[in-house]
């Protein structure tokens, strides 16, 4: 089956001028039914697959929307190659809109559109055509889908769809300031002419703002837009289709633009100067008056700070941070006898100053504000203000005149005053005062030892109105008089050792006096004068207000007398100076080697030897700590020693142990005592000859120098050794004169022979010798380690000789 129009042809069908076509495609598929109208072609490629065309496949039909005609719109004809005119073939549609807005004629094939189509309603309309054996109702070919496209026409005018727009831009912007974007959409079809193409205009306001033709953003088109003057304004924004072509369609939309305010106005005062009035009494912090400067600006723009430029001892300013008002105060007491008026300049400043507009002018204002100060009744003021010191003396009489206060009355009339005193505060009445002059005399004797000062109250009121009263605080020093005689300052009780030395301090003594000189104390320490050649002890004055006691003789005995008592007379210096004497107890007592006291009295006691627990924890810490402190030590010993055995076993060069044994020969497996190798210990020759070892182990010739020569044999052994520790010591200076000797302790051997020896040569050689006249016989002497050896050597008996 294929369309009205031949195979691989595009065919426009005049259709009312209303029908177009595209050109379709081929179809890779295989016929399933009947047979083609132009039969099976064998393709050319590789494949051996078959590839056959399907004579009814196309892409897809156009309908112009919004037709208006009264007969059903034609959109187009399917037809088969299998259909030869007979009528044997019925053609059907399905899917959307089949049977309602589109109809096919089952004979021809042709589609018609029974309704009006709305492109901006639905686009498209997807279906699908069958041919059908009329007779049978089989179909004779596959279900083919084909699509039907609403063509679109301009019949949809542009919309703001988020209109209406309300958009804001600083006053005083530049030209050309963006201010915000307004968008039309045009339902048309944008892909298909210019019916969807939309540019704008302004109609209304045009003349502060202006519109991009293309994108819609609205901008301000004069830099002079003063929110204070007018701050919105209403424009009428048009969008048209097709370009702005003659016929296309518009819509338009209400942009309100707010002008946003910006610091461009300073802050003014209404008036140049404000009057208020004030009572001197007020207190401090009184509120005197409120000005406040206005500011055409909004918002924060409009917030200001006041400050004092001038008259700011007194007073003082604060903002409101309400009202934005400057509230002036008193600063200080305002005194109507003093100045009467007070002019006060306030100057207000804004917080918030765009440097973009400082060249219009100074953003800050003044004004004046007079303050009239009114006069009221005060109450007495004293001199001095802060209340008065008097000193008097404490051995002043009755009536005796302390001091004198002063009080006036500050108004104008100067009205006269009078004193009292609050005897709240003086209950014992010790003081009166003269109501008219305000002199104040004792009227008490005083004691500075009871009562060292005396706080007052003084009140002074007018005459003739005695509600305006005042107070002032008036303080009494009472001057010290020495009238009280210095004194011991405890019932003193000493000490002492029966073997206490002569001169010996056992005490030291210090006073108290009542009295406060003001040139402080200082006082003398005597005996008394009955007791004034006391033979057993004396007072020592120290020049610093004590005293020491001191032995004059020494061997006290508690038995014949336990308990001396010593009377020392202090006096101070006055004036008029002033002495008492005091005793002091002196205790012998009987004490051990330390001088710590054991017993006193006749009867002994003996004193605690108990520790407190404090001071036993004390003595169980430092025990503890000792004990640690050696055991630490001794591990450390123990660590050192075990490194220093590690060194010895690992560097034999350190190791060079001297020992001076000689075994009994090769069958003597006892003599030879292995712990001589352990124990390092001087040669014989080195030790004196009372702790050397048993001359019978010594070689012969050493012998002979011990036993038979006495001093001449020991200097003789001396000249011995002296040859070798020269012939070492040399060797030694050599060695350490060499460079190329290792930096560490070493063992050096040398071959040196002496002299001569005088055992002579033991060789077997000489002993077979018939003409030796060696003796051996001392090698027998020599113990049971050189027995063997002696055998060999020693003579035979004559009578083995003989036999």
């Amino acid at each position: 089956m294929a369309p009205y129009w031949t195979t691989g042809a595009c065919t426009l069908l005049a259709a009312l001028g209303l029908l177009s076509c595209c050109s379709f495609h081929w179809c890779e598929a295989s016929r399933t039914s009947g047979s083609t109208s132009r039969g099976n072609r064998q393709d050319q490629g590789p494949s051996s697959l078959e590839r056959v065309k399907r004579g009814w496949v196309w892409n897809q039909f156009f309908v112009v929307e919004e037709y208006t005609g009264t007969e059903p719109l034609y959109v187009g004809k399917i037809h088969t190659d299998s259909d030869e005119g007979e009528g044997n073939i019925k053609y059907t549609i399905s899917g959307e809109g089949a049977g309602t807005i589109f109809i096919i004629d089952e004979l021809t094939g042709d589609i018609h559109a029974t309704e009006r189509l709305d492109r901006e309603e639905k686009a498209f309309y997807t279906l699908r055509a069958q041919a059908r054996d009329r007779l049978s109702n089989d179909p004779l070919e596959p279900e083919s889908e084909f699509v039907i496209k609403v063509q679109d026409i301009n019949d949809s005018e542009p919309k703001f769809l988020e209109g209406p727009y309300i958009g804001s831009v600083a006053e005083l912007s530049p030209i050309g300031t963006s201010v915000m974007k307004v968008t039309a959409s045009d339902a048309d079809d944008p892909t298909y002419g210019s019916s969807a193409r939309v540019v704008y205009s302004v109609l209304d306001g045009e003349k502060f703002f202006k519109v991009d033709r293309h994108t819609g953003i609205i901008m301000t088109a004069v830099a002079d837009l003063d929110r204070e003057t007018q701050d919105r304004y209403e424009l009428v924004v048009k969008a048209t289709d097709m370009a702005g072509q003659m016929g296309g369609l518009s819509g338009s939309t209400t942009v309100t633009i707010v002008i946003t305010d910006v610091n461009d106005n300073p802050p003014r005062f209404p008036q140049k100067m404000y009057q208020f009035s004030v009572s001197e009494g007020a207190a401090m912090g009184t509120p005197v008056g409120r000005v406040i400067a206005t500011d055409a600006d909004m918002g924060e723009n409009t917030d200001m700070s006041y400050l004092i430029k001038e008259g700011g001892e007194l007073f003082k300013v604060n903002t409101d941070v309400e009202t934005q008002e400057a509230i002036v105060s008193i600063k200080k007491p305002l005194d109507f006898e003093s100045k009467r008026t007070h002019n006060v300049v306030v100057e207000a400043i804004n917080k918030h100053v765009d440097p973009r507009f400082v060249d219009l002018g100074s953003f800050r204002d003044q004004t004046i504000v007079r303050v009239s100060v009114s006069d009221i009744d005060e109450p007495p003021i004293f001199q001095p203000a802060e209340g008065a010191v008097m000193e008097v003396q404490e051995d002043a009489k009755v009536g005796a005149l302390v001091g004198i206060v002063t009080a006036r009355d500050p108004d104008v009339k100067n009205k006269p005053v009078r004193f009292s005193i609050d005897r709240t505060t003086d209950q014992e009445m010790i003081f009166h005062i003269d109501p008219n002059s305000g002199a104040i005399t004792l009227g008490k004797i005083l004691d500075r030892e009871t009562a060292g000062w005396h706080n007052i109250t003084v009140k002074a009121v007018e005459a003739d109105n005695h509600t305006m009263a005042s107070h002032s605080a008036v303080s009494i020093r009472i001057l010290d008089v020495n009238d009280n005689p210095p004194e011991l300052a405890t019932p003193y009780e000493a000490s002492i050792c029966e073997d206490a030395k002569p001169g010996q301090l056992i005490h030291t003594i210090s006073v108290v006096d009542r009295d406060e000189p003001q040139s402080g104390h200082r006082f003398y320490f005597t005996l008394a004068p009955e007791d004034s050649s006391n033979r057993h002890f004396t007072l020592w004055d120290v020049k610093d207000n004590t005293a020491g006691i001191r032995t004059q003789r020494s061997g006290f005995n508690r038995h014949e007398q336990n308990v001396y008592f010593l009377p020392i007379l202090v006096v101070d210096s006055g004036p008029p100076s002033l002495s008492s004497t005091g005793t002091l107890t002196i205790h012998v007592c009987g004490c051990d080697t330390d001088g710590a006291i054991q017993s006193c009295n006749a009867t002994a006691y003996v004193m605690s030897a108990a520790l407190s627990p404090g001071a036993l924890i004390a003595l169980l810490v430092c025990m503890l700590i000792l004990i640690v402190l050696v055991l630490l030590i001794l591990t450390l010993k123990r660590h050192r020693k075990g490194q220093r055995m590690a060194e010895d076993e690992e560097d034999m060069r350190d190791n060079v142990i001297k020992y001076n044994d000689e075994g009994g020969g090769e069958q003597d497996t006892q003599a030879y005592d292995m712990s001589a190798l352990r124990n390092l210990y001087d040669f014989p020759e080195a030790k004196s000859c009372d702790s050397g070892p048993d001359i019978r182990s010594l070689p012969q010739w050493i012998q002979a120098n011990r036993v038979g020569g006495g001093a001449e044999g020991a200097a003789a052994a001396a000249a011995d050794f002296s040859l070798f520790k020269g012939y070492i010591r040399k060797k030694v200076e050599q060695a350490d004169a060499d460079l190329s000797v290792p930096p560490y302790d070493s063992f050096q051997t040398y071959a040196f022979e002496g002299t001569s020896s005088p055992a002579l040569s033991l060789s077997s050689i000489h002993t077979l010798s018939t003409t030796s006249e060696q003796d051996f016989s001392y090698l027998s002497d020599w113990g049971p380690r050189f027995r063997q050896l002696a055998g060999y050597y020693a003579p035979g008996n004559p009578e083995e000789e003989g036999s």
